[in-house]
């Protein structure tokens, strides 16, 4: 998966909400899903669709039943590659001066 797909896939209020849902509840089916987000069950089965495209989501069968769950991998290799470099510099710096507070230069 490209982080392409991943933006695009953040890009909808919509899917980020049902990755919300999914955040404070692993595990849904479609169903209940689409209840605790208001939406139709063909809206939030073709926001899934581009989840699991994108990695976001996985799932699982059991029984009759298809659960989803969050994959937090992508957003974490997306906030290392572009969160965690510009945190570098500035840890540098807030090390620096409690260094320099604390006389240990």
């Amino acid at each position: 998966m490209s982080m392409d797909s991943v933006f695009r896939a953040l890009a909808d209020a919509g899917r980020r909400r049902l990755l919300d849902s999914l955040h404070d509840r692993s595990g849904q089916t479609l169903g209940q899903l689409c209840t605790e987000l208001d939406m139709t069950r063909q809206a939030v089965a073709k926001h899934l669709s581009i989840l699991e495209e994108a990695n976001l989501v996985s799932t699982m069968r059991q029984g009759r039943e298809k659960l989803h769950f969050i994959n937090p991998v992508p957003i974490n290799e997306i906030a290392e590659r572009w969160i965690g470099k510009f945190e570098v510099p500035r840890l540098k710096a807030l090390s620096k001066i409690k260094k320099s507070l604390e006389g240990e230069d």
